[in-house]
């Protein structure tokens, strides 16, 4: 039977997955899990490091692979060929993703952790990391365009590979010292996040665009993105708890200790998931793009690849290291804060975009 109901009495939670909808409670668990095994068995870290992958615990780097891998094969990379047909929306989507957001997490992390030089790396490095993978379904809730958002995903992932690096050398280590903050600014080279960002991204990307190209030309689309990857998308999750598991339970009990650390470094994130939104959409709106382009514009510019810039953090400062402390706390924030901009997007749409036919929502039931 299929009922037919007006976008505004959507109930977006529910239209979620289980696995998504309490995303922060298996985050939270696999927290907890960890470090009942680090203070079960204090041995744990040193065995788990005693054999390395590009200085990255071989454990933790096959979870960094595992979570990576079917985000990447999930990305609809011959979308790409659509950009030169609409070149005004996805140059908007490059400025906010690549020069805006970037820098407005930059901001915020020296606003609020002006004294936690490591957090605030931490930070940094989520805000470089741009969204591939859940941005899709935040703005299929929102009843964004999906194609836009799949041209958009593909381009940052083909940039990621070309930009982080650089301008995680930049952020960190050239623009602190323009603000006569060069004694804390980090003293890392360009190579050491490149090389983490090749291993880490580079592999998993190739073998994501590999698997996609292959199951494509040998099932067809409709079977790659329904049935296959409804088998290997959920992989990602799991190897996410995995990472966080091993993370947890090599940090130890020096993680107890810190709830407040945790609040500080949430505080800027809810901020610049706010701030950054409401600015892609405005701007979205006042240079006419329709309420589905500037959905898109606006969930891909928010959302943030929590998964990369865990691999980068761990690759380059250590599974101990509190950058990657902060990392790990991003989809504990993004999750719910996401989820609530949905709704704002869907109150939005009614009030900003009358003239867009209303969306239905069709429940099969």
């Amino acid at each position: 039977m299929t009922t037919v109901r007006p976008a505004e009495t959507v109930d977006v939670v529910g239209q979620l997955s289980v696995i998504d909808r309490f995303l922060p409670v298996w985050i939270i668990a696999a927290m907890v899990l960890g470090l009942g095994l680090g203070k079960a068995f204090p041995g744990i870290g040193p065995a788990l490091d005693s054999v390395k992958l590009a200085n990255v615990s071989l454990p933790i780097a096959i979870g960094l692979f595992w979570m990576m891998y079917p985000v990447l094969a999930r990305v609809r990379y011959e979308a790409m060929g659509e950009m030169p047909a609409r070149g005004r929306l996805f140059g908007a989507s490059l400025l906010f993703n690549w020069v805006l957001g970037p820098i407005l997490m930059f901001a915020l992390a020296w606003l609020f952790l002006p004294d936690m030089p490591a957090y605030r790396t931490g930070l940094i490095m989520i805000g470089l990391a741009r969204c591939i993978a859940m941005v899709l379904l935040w703005n299929t809730l929102a009843e964004g365009e999906s194609e836009a958002a799949a041209v958009m995903v593909a381009l940052n992932s083909v940039f990621q590979i070309v930009m982080y690096a650089g301008l995680g050398y930049f952020f960190l280590t050239v623009v602190p010292g323009w603000f006569g903050a060069g004694a804390t600014a980090l003293h890392i080279s360009m190579w050491d996040i490149a090389k983490s960002v090749l291993i880490f991204l580079g592999i998993p990307l190739a073998a994501g665009a590999l698997t996609r190209l292959v199951g494509i030309r040998a099932k067809g689309a409709e079977w790659y993105d329904t049935v296959l990857m409804a088998r290997i998308g959920p992989l990602a999750l799991l190897g996410l708890l995995y990472t966080i598991v091993l993370m947890f339970s090599m940090q130890g009990g020096r993680i107890i200790g810190l709830p407040m650390d945790v609040v500080r470094i949430a505080i800027p994130l809810l901020a610049y998931f706010v701030i950054i939104f409401g600015l892609a959409f405005a701007v979205s709106r006042a240079m006419g793009f329709t309420y589905a382009e500037t959905a898109a514009l606006s969930f891909t510019a928010t959302g943030n690849n929590f998964e990369l810039a865990i691999a980068v953090a761990i690759g380059t400062f250590g599974i101990a290291s509190s950058e990657a402390l902060a990392a790990v706390v991003g989809p504990l924030i993004e999750v719910p804060a996401l989820v609530a901009l949905v709704y704002v997007s869907l109150w939005l749409k009614k009030r900003w975009f009358p003239q867009d036919p209303p969306a239905l929502i069709r429940d099969c039931g």
